[in-house]
């Protein structure tokens, strides 16, 4: 979902001492913790009924959470139902999809299977993936993709998936996307970041399920934890998706199937599993006294490799992105470590960690993303560190979360069709086959109850067209990356433009 973004992300503010003029001057003092036994027992206190709450004013069905402080699980606990209107419950064993939670999770496999930290640095060929620029093609590297920095576009492959394309499609058609600066720009890129963790897989010989289970799930004990769909759709205690019917209320998805996607989006796990990761994300790669993880590949996940975030004004903090990881300082500067997960399709996922701390917190739901998770979150993290919220966290996250959805859809109303709106040309003028080299075929057709209708993908997904004005045409888009009603514009010269499929220049298709 393009709307998964990290929420309140921060920036490193450093404030050097001022001294004498002709001294040098002082370097910061280094940060201390800061939350002491009395303000975490406040927070944990108040945590079961923030989220009892949080439930009753969004609806969600369910929710899972843990906390984990100085290598000890803390709080862990269940609440709601895996399915609206069915009785069995959440407990900490239930399986969630976590979205892009998988992201860190994946960053922690490849810090397993690397030998150094320069490693991350390395340019791996991978079989049918290539960017537009051959120079950048030849230069990327492992942790260009994972933070984001390559230049692909926004979310670059997510509607060849919403449309049916798998993995191998998309990856050899990311070589069409337009490029920004390389290692100068931040865009969000889900295939970006499967392409790198693959290449890792295919240089070890394996598959990247059969490398997560061996670099990470297997030695870290986490036995409910998989990053296929058929690890999560097996387990009989998993929480359903759910989206919200016209009604407001909470209805199970259709679901939600990231396979193409799987080290960016595909994994499934509990919050114990995820109780014992973050354990070992604290520990440095250690878990249970064993080492898992080398730490220094693991330690590079968590430096910031690029600007996610610039300033908006001179006194605003910077969010910056690691390796799979949101990574920010507050003021005292203490590092912060975060990362949001969200499918439209029915799940929102929060894990933060303040590693100073020894302290972290994972929220798992089962609903579209309504800002529930991030606020459970941040509320904690407030209230250890203030004794009390500053804040409705819940209102801030929900309300950005629909920000971002509202700004996705079309600024054309095309359910509402100008006044003295334009007839449309014969039918005849529309059918037939048009090509695009990224998205393939599209087919205009008349429809078996009439008018028209438009099919994409490999297994053609086919959509009404509903008249707008004159040549344009709309339909109701669907899928994760769903944005309401779309626009068809047919060209007098045999083109067909896709409106929300045009983001990035690629959503013409031309005529046979």
């Amino acid at each position: 979902m393009r709307t998964a973004r990290m929420l309140g992300a921060a920036g490193l503010v450093v404030a050097l001492a001022a001294g004498p003029a002709t001294a040098a001057p002082s370097p910061p003092p280094a940060p201390r913790p800061q939350i002491g036994e009395d303000r975490l027992r406040t927070a944990l206190d108040r945590l079961d009924g923030y989220v009892l709450d949080g439930m009753k004013r969004t609806g969600v069905p369910g929710v899972a959470v843990a906390v984990v402080h100085r290598d000890k699980v803390v709080h862990v606990k269940g609440f709601g139902v895996r399915q609206a209107g069915r009785p069995e419950k959440v407990d900490p064993d239930t399986v969630f999809q976590v979205a892009s939670l998988s992201k860190p999770l994946a960053s922690t496999v490849v810090a397993g299977a690397l030998d150094r930290p320069e490693d991350w640095d390395r340019h791996r060929d991978l079989p049918g993936f290539a960017l537009k620029d051959p120079w950048v093609s030849s230069h990327v590297t492992t942790a260009d993709l994972f933070a984001h920095r390559s230049g692909l576009p926004d979310h670059a492959g997510d509607l060849l998936e919403d449309l049916g394309y798998d993995q191998a499609y998309i990856l050899d058609r990311l070589r069409l996307e337009p490029l920004t600066p390389f290692r100068d720009s931040y865009a969000y890129t889900n295939f970006g970041l499967t392409a790198a963790a693959e290449s890792v897989a295919r240089a070890k010989g394996t598959s990247w399920a059969e490398l997560s289970e061996a670099e990470l799930f297997g030695p870290a004990g986490m036995t409910r934890t998989g990053t296929t769909y058929e690890d999560f759709t097996r387990r009989p205690d998993r929480a359903v998706l759910h989206v919200k019917a016209a009604d407001g209320s909470w209805k199970p998805s259709p679901g939600r199937d990231p396979d193409a996607q799987a080290p960016a989006g595909g994994a499934s796990s509990t919050v114990n599993d995820l109780a014992r990761w973050m354990r070992l994300q604290l520990g440095e790669g250690v878990l249970d006294g064993k080492r898992v993880i080398a730490a220094a590949p693991l330690e590079r996940t968590h430096v910031p490799a690029v600007v996610s975030q610039p300033p908006a004004t001179a006194t605003a903090r910077t969010g910056f992105y690691g390796l799979g990881w949101n990574v920010s300082y507050d003021d005292a500067g203490r590092l912060r470590l975060s990362h949001s997960g969200a499918f439209a399709l029915g799940a929102n996922t929060n894990v933060t960690l303040l590693p100073l701390e020894e302290l972290g917190i994972v929220v798992l739901t089962n609903a579209a993303p309504v800002g529930l998770a991030d606020a459970i979150a941040l509320d904690f993290f407030d209230t250890a560190e203030h004794g009390r919220p500053t804040a409705d966290w819940l209102d801030l996250a929900a309300s950005l979360y629909a920000q971002q959805e509202q700004a996705e859809r079309s600024p054309t109303d095309y359910a509402h069709p100008p006044a003295g709106a334009r007839p449309a040309r014969a039918d005849d003028a529309y059918t037939g086959t048009y090509t695009n080299p990224y998205y393939g075929r599209l087919t205009v057709a008349r429809g078996p109850s009439g008018g028209l209708t438009l099919s994409l993908g490999p297994k053609p997904m086919t959509f009404p067209l509903t008249h707008y004005d004159g040549d344009t045409f709309s339909f109701e888009t669907a899928g994760e990356n769903a944005v309401g009603r779309t626009g068809v514009v047919f060209g007098r010269d045999g083109t067909v433009r896709v409106e929300y499929l045009d983001t990035d220049g690629l959503g013409t298709f031309t005529r046979v």
